[in-house]
């Protein structure tokens, strides 16, 4: 996945919340005013841990020291949720107790969804796919872009979540591509 010109630019072609250089696509902050940009710059990491209600990586997100200070307020906004998702850690408290938001950044932090209002991938069966899961293609599915074929049975390992509640991403044949959950099975 490419990032729109606009937020290229805006984030030097690095992540926003930890500067990775590497897989960054647009993540689009849901419960945003309608006014400001809502879109910001991660990596797979950092959209696994943002898309993830629990088991983070605490190590890596330990980024968010530096990117809460960031002019942007849609990276202000997601640090901020984030190092609310993260009160079991001192250092995180620490973290949250320095940074100051106005009325309305705090507004839309407090906005967050409720946990069932969150983005729920489920496979073909209803069962909720979660980012890292293993899941088995159920159709033979012509691969757009390829010469390809993903095979029915074909396991798809390690898993991406995305925005959209009906895609995944995965690994097939040494090549990334979006899979609708409907054509697969967790494993």
């Amino acid at each position: 996945m490419s990032l729109p010109a606009n937020l290229q630019s805006r984030s030097a072609g690095k992540c926003e919340l930890c500067s990775a250089e590497t897989s960054l696509e647009a993540f689009a902050l849901p419960y945003s005013d309608g006014q400001a940009a809502n879109e910001v710059a991660l990596c797979s990491t950092c959209t696994e841990q943002v898309t993830k209600s629990e088991d983070f990586d605490v190590n890596h997100l330990r980024c968010l020291n530096d990117s809460m200070w960031s002019t942007v307020p849609a990276v202000q906004v997601l640090a901020a949720r984030m190092l609310n998702r993260l009160n079991a850690e001192t250092w995180a408290q620490d973290l949250k107790d320095m940074l100051y938001l106005d009325e309305e950044l705090q507004a839309w932090v407090d906005q967050e969804p409720a946990e069932e209002d969150m983005i729920k991938h489920v496979d073909s069966n209803g069962a909720v796919l979660s980012a890292g899961d293993n899941v088995v293609i159920i159709k033979d599915l012509n691969v757009k872009g390829t010469s390809f074929v993903a095979k029915r049975g074909t396991p798809v390992r390690n898993i991406s979540l995305t925005n959209n509640p009906e895609h995944i991403e995965g690994r097939v044949n040494g090549t990334r591509i979006v899979i609708i959950t409907q054509f697969v099975k967790k494993s």
